[in-house]
C-alpha cells in the first residue's frame, strides 16, 4: 500500500470512491487550483534510532532562545508546580473527551466540577461553567450572551482598555452575530463611567465590558459601575485576570453580572500562546443563557456521589439551530491544570503570589524612572504586576537591546508606550540586571 499506516485496502477505497461517485482519490481535489497541490515525494529524513531522534531534537531545541520574560498583556509568566505535569496524567483523569456517559467519566466530571466551583469561588458569583477557549472568547461569548438576555437591545458597550486581543476577537464575533459594539475611549487610563452613563441614556444597552486590571496594569475602580448600568436593565460583564482576584475586589463585589477572563495565570505555562482555557461565572438568573458545558453534583442509585451534565439539553452542544452557542469542545486538560494548581496553592498561596508579583513590579517601575530613560504615563494609577512607562528611546529599538542582553521586556504597545510585567518567578537579582541592562545603552 502506498500508505501502509491506514487500515483501508484498495478495495474499501474502491467501494466508497464508488459510493460518493467519483473515479480517484485525485477526484476529491478537483477545485483545489493545480499549483497549491503537492507534486512529489515528502522531504523526510531516514529512519533514525531513539537516541538519535533525541540527539536531534535536542539540537533543534538548543536553537531557541531563552529570555527572562518581563512581559505580561494577557500571557503571563507563573510558577507550575512541578506535581502537575504528573497529577494530570493520571488514568482516572484521562477518561472520554466527551463526558455524556457519565457513568464511565467521573474522574472528568468530578474536576470539572471542582474547577466551576473553585472559579465561582474566585469571582464571588453563583454559577461557572468549563470549555471557553480562551479568554477573548469567552469575552465575545459574554457580549453575545448579553443580547440574548436583555431583548430587544442589541448593543453592547466595550471599554477601550480592555487588552487589545481580547477587543480584537470581540469585535471579531460581534461582526458576525449582529451585536453592535460601542467602544468607550479610556480617560487617563481607565474607563470613564461617565461615557457609559451617557450611552445608556440613549437606549438600546445590553451590556458593558470592562476589565477589573486593564492593558496598562492600571486596577480600575468600578464604583458606580453596577448602579448605573443596572438602573438601565443592562448587564455589567467584567473581564478579569483571576491570579489578581485573590487580592482585589471581586466580580460579585462589584455587582457584576457575568465574569469571564483567562485561565492561563493559574499556573498554565505560556506555551507560545496556548493552548490556554477561558472561564465564565454568572449571577444564578443567568445561568441557563451560558455557553459550555456546566457539570453539576447529584447522587446515585447506591446513594453515592455522582457528577452529571446538568441545565443544559444534548442538543445544545450539537445542534446549531438550537445553540445558545457553537462553543462545545472541552478544554478540561488545561482545566484540570488550573483545579490541581488551585488546589496546591490555596488562598494564602495566591496572595503570597500576587504579594512577591506586585512588590517586584513597584521596585522595578521605581528603578526605571530613576534611570531617566522613562517617563511615567499614568502617574498615581494603582497597578498590580503590569504597568507601562513612556520611553525616551525608541520602543522597538529599546526592545531589541534588551533581547539581545537575554530579556523579554519593554514591549511596544499601540500608544507608543512600553509594557512591563513582573511575576513571583523574578527575582531582585533578574529586575536589578535588566535595569543594568536599560542603563547600558
Amino acid at each position: 500500500m502506498a500508505h501502509p499506516y491506514l487500515p483501508h485496502t484498495q478495495a474499501d477505497i474502491r467501494a466508497m470512491l464508488e459510493k460518493i461517485g467519483v473515479k480517484s482519490l485525485d477526484d476529491l481535489y478537483a477545485d483545489v487550483p493545480e499549483g497549491c497541490l503537492r507534486k512529489g515525494a515528502y522531504a523526510l529524513p531516514e529512519a533514525l534510532s531513539e537516541q538519535e531522534i533525541r540527539d536531534c531534537f535536542a539540537a533543534l531545541e538548543a536553537m531557541n532562545a531563552r529570555l527572562k520574560v518581563f512581559v505580561g498583556q494577557g500571557s503571563y509568566d507563573h510558577y507550575t508546580p512541578a506535581v502537575i505535569p504528573y497529577l494530570t496524567q493520571r488514568s482516572e483523569f484521562i477518561t472520554a473527551y466527551t463526558p455524556y456517559q457519565c457513568e464511565i467519566s467521573q474522574g472528568t466530571l468530578r474536576y470539572i466540577f471542582e474547577y466551576q466551583s473553585m472559579i465561582a469561588e474566585l469571582t464571588g458569583l453563583d454559577v461557572a461553567n468549563a470549555s471557553m477557549y480562551d479568554g477573548p472568547t469567552a469575552a465575545a461569548e459574554a457580549a453575545m450572551m448579553c443580547t440574548a438576555s436583555v431583548r430587544k437591545c442589541p448593543r453592547v458597550l466595550v471599554s477601550a482598555t480592555l487588552l487589545p486581543h481580547v477587543l480584537a476577537v470581540v469585535k471579531t464575533y460581534a461582526k458576525f452575530h449582529g451585536v453592535e459594539l460601542t467602544i468607550i475611549p479610556a480617560d487617563g487610563g481607565v474607563t470613564p463611567l461617565g461615557a457609559i452613563e451617557a450611552e445608556l441614556e440613549k437606549g438600546g444597552v445590553a451590556g458593558v465590558m470592562v476589565p477589573s486590571v486593564n492593558r496598562y496594569g492600571i486596577v480600575e475602580d468600578l464604583t458606580g459601575f453596577a448602579d448605573a448600568i443596572h438602573a438601565h436593565k443592562a448587564l455589567l460583564v467584567e473581564y478579569c485576570d483571576p491570579s489578581a482576584l485573590a487580592v482585589v475586589k471581586t466580580p460579585g463585589e462589584w455587582g457584576a453580572d457575568i465574569a469571564v477572563g483567562d485561565g492561563q495565570p493559574l499556573g498554565l505555562p505560556m506555551s507560545y500562546g496556548g493552548p490556554y482555557v477561558g472561564f465564565m461565572a454568572v449571577k444564578k438568573e443567568h445561568m441557563r443563557k451560558m455557553p459550555g458545558r456546566i457539570v453539576g453534583q447529584t447522587l446515585d442509585k447506591q446513594g453515592k456521589r455522582a457528577f452529571v451534565l446538568t441545565l443544559q439539553a444534548r442538543e445544545q452542544h450539537i445542534k446549531r439551530e438550537k445553540a445558545t452557542s457553537n462553543i462545545c469542545s472541552n478544554e478540561s486538560l488545561m482545566a484540570l491544570w488550573v483545579t490541581i494548581y488551585l488546589s496546591l496553592m490555596g488562598p494564602e498561596g495566591l496572595k503570597e503570589v500576587n504579594r512577591i508579583s506586585s512588590d517586584g513590579a513597584h521596585y522595578l517601575y521605581n528603578e526605571l524612572l530613576a534611570t531617566g530613560k522613562f517617563e511615567e504615563v499614568f502617574p498615581g494609577k494603582p497597578f498590580l504586576k503590569e504597568f507601562v512607562l513612556k520611553s525616551k528611546e525608541d520602543a522597538a529599538q529599546l526592545q531589541q537591546r534588551l533581547e539581545k542582553a537575554g530579556f523579554f521586556a519593554a514591549l511596544p504597545t499601540e500608544e507608543g508606550y512600553v509594557s512591563f510585567c513582573v511575576t513571583e518567578k523574578r527575582s531582585k537579582a533578574d529586575v536589578d540586571a535588566l535595569v543594568a541592562a536599560v542603563k547600558e545603552g
